[in-house]
């Protein structure tokens, strides 16, 4: 399908990804940010509504599907490199992010005192378990761009035994090796190679210490909304480095419990005893 002349002129990254800054069309406030595709960026010139693309679910999404949120689009603007999408938008509800706040960017670096320090300078509107009827965070909310990947192409999350979770995905990875490439987000990590798969891992544990770190700078009594969010994004970070990793270890038909055993091999043995034996 030949694209037209306005989204060919974008310079696209090599995952076919752009930035997207949305910007409250009245105040000129940053509200978040997501990443587009084409089709994502199409559907909103379309829809005048917001829609993006989760990496990592590999899929498209609505603004505002799950929360009601939406955010209808006024302009759209391409800076010089063409490589960053800004939004004009007017947000439904006056709420961007997950956390129930206005925009995603409520942190401010407070310079003066000898050390920087982050500080939340924007109140909670709404919590957030009301806003997805629920008594998780919004962070467990697909609605979330950083909510862990998931292995079930139609995004459905299955009640699963704890004990054979690692089992089961062992088989689902296994079985996505054979599955074409656009049918889920594994699949197309085992087309896009070794290297992508290890990238995702790198990635993902990169984030992961962010959240470690902004996690040990909340504190509930100040903030029990900014805790419990940065608690499960911190849990969620983490989901995804042992997820990606499993990927890895599938890629060369390795299974959990080859790591298990080995976990359970230590036991009962001195670390330092079994570094000094390595």
């Amino acid at each position: 399908m030949t694209l037209p002349a306005w989204l060919t002129a974008i310079t696209f990254n090599a995952d076919g990804l752009i930035p997207a800054i949305a910007q409250d069309h009245k105040s000129g406030r940053i509200l978040m940010m997501a990443w587009m595709n084409a089709d994502a960026l199409q559907l909103t010139v379309q829809t005048q509504t917001a829609v993006y693309f989760s990496r990592s679910r590999g899929k498209l999404w609505h603004k505002g599907e799950s929360s009601g949120h939406t955010q209808t689009v006024h302009d759209i603007r391409l800076d010089c490199d063409a490589d960053v999408i800004v939004l004009s938008v007017t947000q439904a509800g006056g709420i961007a992010c997950h956390t129930g706040r206005e925009s995603c960017f409520y942190q401010r670096l407070d310079l003066s005192g000898q050390t920087p320090e982050w500080q939340t300078v924007d109140k909670v509107l709404k919590d957030p378990a009301e806003i997805y009827h629920s008594d998780k965070s919004a962070s467990t909310n697909a609605e979330n761009e950083n909510a862990s990947a998931t292995i079930d192409s139609n995004n459905t999350q299955a009640q699963v035994d704890k004990g054979s979770v690692l089992q089961q995905l062992d088989q689902v990875l296994a079985e996505r090796k054979q599955a074409d490439a656009n049918s889920s987000y594994v699949a197309s990590l085992y087309a896009k190679g070794l290297n992508k798969i290890l990238e995702k891992v790198g990635e993902e544990s990169t984030e992961s210490i962010i959240a470690a770190k902004d996690f040990a700078h909340c504190d509930e009594n100040k903030d029990k909304a900014a805790f419990e969010a940065a608690r499960h994004e911190l849990i969620y970070e983490v989901a995804d480095v042992w997820f990606h990793t499993l990927v890895g270890l599938a890629w060369f038909d390795i299974e959990s419990d080859a790591v298990l055993n080995e976990l359970g091999r230590r036991f009962g043995l001195s670390g330092i005893d079994e570094k000094a034996a390595r």
